[in-house]
């Protein structure tokens, strides 16, 4: 089985050195100037230039659109995917390991993130603008009616599997980019983001991490495997935390 985990990165930074693995310089398109010893996302059919709005999803329209392989993968140059907790880039997810899942297994995801008092929905519109998830919600009812049960149930869970990480085989990996990048785009119409912060601009990243886990509770019929999320720098919890109540007690800027 051929497979290939993009790693996407936007800077020269240590990779695993596994075979599994091909790093993605992010947005090339937009910094010609820049050489980085990695495949860029603007060869063949790409939407590199959209780099700053759909962040690591333009890593994976590339490698859809352009790699021909049996399962393909994403995972970020400080995320990744394991069995363990080790934080050593020799002990993430290789090769050997990821072919005997994808005997079982039709998609391999990171553990999922527990909000425990936050809904998906909650969450969301807490920490970003709403305009971009209530056009998505309006497109999933016009054009995806049937994924409305799903979409609310999803909504209403206190946990999700983020960061767009995860490895599919050929066939669910073409039938989720096909839905998901259908409804960004349409999103993409609908809304104007031009007074947007840079970091609120990465909209469609963020709306693509919602999506997921709605078209997965469509698709029971492919098996799935959580592994360990690993995140390879040290995590500044307690501005994290900080950073959640403000949100929860100041409200988002939509509000003021």
């Amino acid at each position: 089985m051929k497979v290939k985990v993009l790693v996407a990165t936007h800077k020269a930074y240590a990779m695993p050195k596994d075979s599994l693995y091909l790093p993605v310089f992010v947005g090339k398109a937009l910094h010609p100037e820049t050489t980085l010893p990695f495949q860029g996302d603007d060869d063949g059919e790409n939407i590199s230039l959209k780099n700053p709005n759909y962040s690591e999803l333009t890593a994976i329209y590339w490698g859809w659109k352009n790699l021909d392989l049996d399962a393909m993968g994403l995972v970020h140059y400080r995320r990744y995917l394991s069995l363990n907790k080790s934080k050593d880039l020799a002990t993430m997810l290789n090769e050997a390991q990821v072919q005997e899942l994808l005997q079982d297994f039709d998609i391999i995801l990171p553990a999922k993130r527990n909000y425990f008092i936050e809904s998906n929905e909650s969450h969301y519109l807490h920490a970003h603008h709403r305009e971009p998830f209530f056009a998505m919600r309006e497109i999933l009812i016009e054009d995806y009616p049937d994924y409305m049960p799903a979409f609310n149930k999803v909504m209403k869970r206190t946990w999700a599997h983020m960061f767009n990480m995860f490895i599919m085989k050929k066939q669910p990996l073409d039938e989720y980019c096909t839905f998901m990048f259908d409804i960004l785009a349409k999103v993409e119409q609908r809304i104007d983001i031009t007074n947007y912060s840079d970091y609120e601009k990465r909209v469609y990243g963020f709306l693509s991490e919602l999506l997921l886990d709605v078209w997965l509770e469509m698709n029971p019929q492919y098996r799935t495997k959580e592994v360990k999320y690993i995140f390879t720098e040290k995590e500044d919890w307690l501005w994290k935390g900080r950073y959640f109540l403000k949100r929860k007690l100041l409200g988002h800027p939509d509000d003021l």
